[in-house]
């Protein structure tokens, strides 16, 4: 091993090991377990919160993997389909082109070769993370196999009547011009106004009143209005119901209606039904059957519909116009500033206009058809929310339950068309007269159609192949003289509709019987994979619970081990048999120290790989500007980062960061990621590398098997502390509490190991005593060893390369940590092989407490109170002192136990047992065993001086300590100063407190005569 760890040397070498061992391939014979890679965008670069997530996963599956069982990690990537159109079409636009101008055909085929050349860089990120993830598996949502189960799923909840089309209000996004899921719309807060206009009578004044008022936010929608509305409990308007009002600026006449949809109290408890373009007025016009009037075009203009002043004029141009108009006419009665939530779509800005479209839906809702059929309700959601209320499957933390059933109980049909060219192609084709064929093929869809038409014989002549592409059979129906022809729909499905098949089209669901092999290669095979099926654990974050997590649940429970019939296969029938996994960790989001959200704009986002391969400041500061565009962000941004980086960042390695996203990873919604708690776990690896050489040092030459016989009391200790903390661990994984995990990890390789036991193992080995020194050689390896194989689901990298040099010593033989077993605690089982039933029965004697065992924590104890003494006094770690025990000990034989090493570790050239009436000398001391033990000061510090030290110690500390308490008593800097700032002297000041007390100690001990 080289003198200093640098993990930049062998994170690749390990990481190539692996591979060349076929290591993350499915092996053993333990139960199935499996996680799901939440596939990330083809688009996608690695960014914090990948890290973070497949940080976890990684550990779940190396531990799984190194404890028996049979081991997938399945991964793969999205389409991406709004994501990826765009980066394509800016490419284009840069180009001076759109994709209309080049053709579906050829912008396709640019989209594809654009994710060949681009699309596997998160992957490759992955593998430098060190995700074990089975390449030889990795799946895209849109290759053959997975295309032909969206087909499936589709033709099928079609067949049984789950999937819909009609003319529906959707978010539309006036930009990217498609719709887009309520789930993709954000709500911010914006400045607006409210517009108040009189709608006259269209019969005159009634009882005095020459009209109805309404408020609105976006006047230029009362273009489209069908009605007005109140509540019929009103008893100021009941008499109104019936009657008509004007439209203003519109040459037409709408009613007045009552609806309980109305508010009394809000406003004038009048609104106007604009029911195209209102999700709300929407439901109430069908319910009056008013008529729905839509006057925007695709792109957000006015279109004919509209009177011919505003057509073609933007909305917000028509909105001015609009309101000109009606002032210039006297229907403006007010304007009021007003404070409005508005719908933004997340994948380009736009604000979000409702828009009566044609689209598909997926039936969530229904519980019965016309037909009799169960409806959607019945047969998709109800299964899915008795999935998690049944327990099938477990949320952690299990208040994300709530979460998933509240939005089941209350969810709307699925909107799953979307009107791009780069998705998953809707399989429907329509003829000349609207008329429209779901299949899963054309050759199907064209049969369809022939046979409906009674010329089921043209297939025949015109020699159509079950296989053939929509073009070969417009060739072929032109040959034969068949001059009719079907058009598939332009539009795809909504990207998540293909993840929601993740589960199991990955394991080759629908080709059942046969494997699925892509490009030459075998990537699944349901016969043997559907072991997989429930998966183990879901790892993903709350965000995509309704986008992802819950469409899982939907599709997986309906359609797997689904017979023809409705039935299910026998291994299949159960519930919770069908569920996509049985766990959920909701992971927590990454967000910078001071408890930020990450945003290039803001200048606090890190690139995983700069903390792993470090980065100079001039670099990351272009790294980080380059897209920025508007040069006060950019400036600002510079200056962020020239404050927060001075140095730039330096390298960590991957396993300080895994370490470090592992040690913050509670069940909290946040995480707050600080730099230097990961160049503390830094110095944690190194610590772990050089207490390996010095092992490796004083075992060169040497080689041993099997279980240690333990001569030493060190020993000893040392085994029951390791398998004490591996109980721990144990429990804590099973929890998904990781920050524990790495919690106790740490304390025990930190403190217990690298601390004490080398500490203690250094005298054995240069002791007299053979057989304790070699057992002591022994021991130092195999807790080694064990260290190595509990540490490595978090840490893999370093945890490889020290057991490489550990692992002949030992007389092990497999090629890599991997293939050893992790020291889980289990009760020794005749399933276990010959190592493994030894170590299990070594664990149940090493966890009894015993008095041998328990004399090293008290000479632990005894050696941090004496050498307190001599650090608080500067006594230099090489001087030899004398010890006084004052009192009677209350265990005199573990004190006899102990004495040699606590001379040896406290550097002791004498003990004396001070009789009952005998001075006591002016000394410092520490309680120990009932009794006080004391090293006398006189001779070996200048009394005096130390004493006027310490005064002007306290002093100084006193003033810091008065500046603390100002900043804090001041209500303005508690107001203003970011809430990192305040935290951070909150913590300066206890610090400070503490200090005064040792301080007020250690002056009490200076005292005449000196006690403690």
């Amino acid at each position: 091993m080289s003198a200093s760890f640098e993990p930049g040397s062998i994170e690749s070498q390990c990481y190539a090991r692996w591979q060349r061992l076929d290591c993350f391939k499915p092996s053993g014979t333990g139960d199935p377990y499996c996680i799901l890679l939440p596939p990330p965008n083809v688009t996608g670069t690695l960014h914090m919160g990948h890290a973070f997530q497949q940080t976890i996963m990684d550990a779940l599956i190396r531990h799984a993997r190194m404890s028996g069982k049979r081991t997938l990690w399945q991964g793969g990537s999205d389409h991406a389909g709004i994501a990826t159109q765009k980066i394509v079409e800016n490419q284009l636009a840069a180009e001076g082109k759109t994709r209309h101008d080049i053709g579906r055909e050829a912008f396709v085929e640019r989209v594809w070769q654009w994710k060949e050349q681009s699309g596997s860089a998160i992957g490759n990120q992955s593998r430098r993370l060190g995700a074990s993830i089975d390449a030889s598996r990795e799946r895209f949502t849109m290759d053959e196999g997975l295309s032909a189960a969206v087909r499936k799923v589709f033709v099928e909840w079609f067949r049984a009547g789950l999937i819909y089309r009609g003319k529906r209000l959707v978010h539309w996004d006036p930009v990217l011009q498609t719709a887009v899921s309520d789930l993709e719309v954000n709500s911010e807060e914006r400045d607006g106004f409210m517009w108040y206009i009189r709608y006259p009578f269209s019969d005159g004044p009634i009882n005095g009143l020459d009209g109805m008022t309404i408020a609105t936010t976006r006047p230029e929608t009362m273009l489209a209005d069908g009605a007005l509305a109140v509540h019929p409990k009103d008893e100021r308007y009941r008499h109104l119901v019936g009657r008509f009002v004007d439209l203003p600026l519109c040459n037409r006449r709408i009613p007045i209606i009552a609806d309980e949809y109305v508010e009394r109290d809000f406003g004038s408890g009048c609104v106007k039904i604009t029911g195209a373009h209102d999700f709300n007025d929407y439901q109430v016009a069908k319910r009056h059957n008013i008529e729905l009037i839509v006057i925007m075009t695709l792109d957000a203009h006015m279109n004919d519909n509209a009177p011919a002043a505003y057509r073609g004029l933007d909305r917000y141009d028509a909105r001015k116009a609009v309101v000109a108009d009606l002032e210039r006419d006297g229907f403006l009665i007010k304007v009021e500033p007003h404070k409005m939530q508005v719908p933004i779509s997340q994948r380009s800005d736009a604000v979000i206009e409702p828009m009566l479209t044609d689209q598909w839906f997926v039936d969530l809702t229904r519980d019965v058809m016309p037909d009799g059929r169960p409806g959607g309700r019945k047969v998709i959601t109800e299964p899915a929310l008795e999935a998690v209320t049944s327990g099938a499957i477990k949320f952690v933390p299990e208040n994300w339950a709530a979460t998933y059933t509240q939005w089941m109980e209350n969810i709307q049909d699925w909107c799953i068309s979307r009107q791009l060219w780069w998705g998953h192609r809707i399989p429907a084709w329509y003829d000349k007269h609207g008329h429209y064929y779901v299949a899963e093929t054309p050759f199907e869809a064209h049969r369809q159609w022939l046979d409906a038409s009674d010329n089921g014989g043209i297939i025949g002549h015109a020699k159509l192949q079950p296989d053939d592409t929509n073009e070969e059979i417009d060739q072929k129906l032109l040959r034969a003289g068949w001059r009719e022809r079907l058009q598939q729909d332009n539009d795809v499905l909504d990207t998540w509709f293909s993840a929601a098949l993740w589960p199991f089209s990955t394991m080759g669901w629908p080709q059942t019987d046969s494997p699925v092999v892509i490009d030459g290669k075998t990537v699944a095979d349901w016969r043997s994979d559907q072991q997989f099926l429930p998966s183990a654990v879901l790892v993903t974050g709350f965000d995509i619970i309704f986008f992802w997590v819950a469409r899982m649940v939907m599709a997986t429970t309906y359609f797997v081990g689904r017979n023809p019939d409705g039935t299910y296969t026998p291994e299949r029938q159960a519930l919770k048999d069908r569920v996509p996994f049985r766990e959920v960790y909701i992971n927590a989001i990454v967000r910078d120290a001071e408890g930020q959200k990450m945003s290039k704009s803001k200048g606090n986002t890190i690139d995983p790989l700069d903390l792993i391969d470090g980065i100079g400041l001039e670099d990351l500061v272009q790294k980080s500007t380059t897209s920025l565009l508007i040069p006060q962000v950019r400036a600002k941004v510079e200056k962020r980062i020239r404050r927060d980086y001075p140095d730039g960042i330096k390298a960590v390695g991957t396993d300080a960061l895994r370490f470090t996203f592992a040690a913050l990873a509670t069940h909290g919604r946040t995480i707050n990621f600080d730099l230097k708690r990961a160049e503390g776990y830094r110095n944690f690896c190194n610590k772990l590398w050089n207490a390996a050489r010095f092992v490796l040092m004083h075992t060169e030459g040497f080689s041993a098997a099997g279980e240690p016989t333990r001569v030493t009391l060190a020993e000893k200790w040392i085994h029951q502390r390791f398998w004490w903390t591996m109980e721990l661990v144990t429990r804590e994984f099973r929890n998904y509490r990781f920050d524990l995990v790495a919690h106790h990890l740490y304390q025990f390789v930190w403190n217990d190991y690298c601390d004490w036991f080398v500490e203690l193992a250094k005298l054995a080995l240069h002791g007299d005593d053979k057989a304790a020194a070699q057992s002591t050689r022994h021991t130092l390896l195999y807790i080694l060893e064990g260290i190595l194989r509990a540490l490595h689901p978090i840490t893999p990298f370093v945890t490889e390369e020290i057991w490489q040099e550990v692992a002949p010593r030992l007389g092990l033989t497999q090629p890599s940590i991997l293939a050893r077993p992790y020291p889980d605690v289990r009760e020794p089982s005749a399933e276990m092989s010959a190592a493994e039933y030894a170590e299990a029965q070594a664990r149940i004697l090493a966890t009894a407490v015993t008095l041998e065992t328990s004399r090293i924590t008290f000479l632990i104890d005894a050696v941090e109170r004496l050498r307190s003494i001599r650090s608080q006094f500067g006594l230099a770690p090489s001087r030899q002192v004398p010890l006084l025990i004052e009192g009677q000990l209350i265990d005199p034989e573990l004190f006899s136990d102990i004495e040699p090493m606590l001379r040896a570790l406290c550097r002791i050239e004498s003990i004396r047992h001070l009789d009952a009436d005998a001075p006591v000398p002016a000394a410092a001391s520490a309680s120990f065993q009932g009794a006080k033990l004391l090293i006398p000061l006189a001779g070996l510090i200048d009394l005096d001086a130390e004493r006027a030290r310490v005064a002007r110690e306290l002093k100084r500390v006193e003033s810091e300590i008065a500046k603390c308490e100002a900043k804090l008593g001041s209500a303005t800097f508690v107001a203003n100063a970011p809430t990192a700032v305040v935290e951070q002297e909150r913590q300066r000041l206890d610090k400070w407190r503490d200090d005064h007390a040792k301080l007020a100690a250690q002056a009490v001990r200076l005292a005449e005569p000196i006690v403690s």
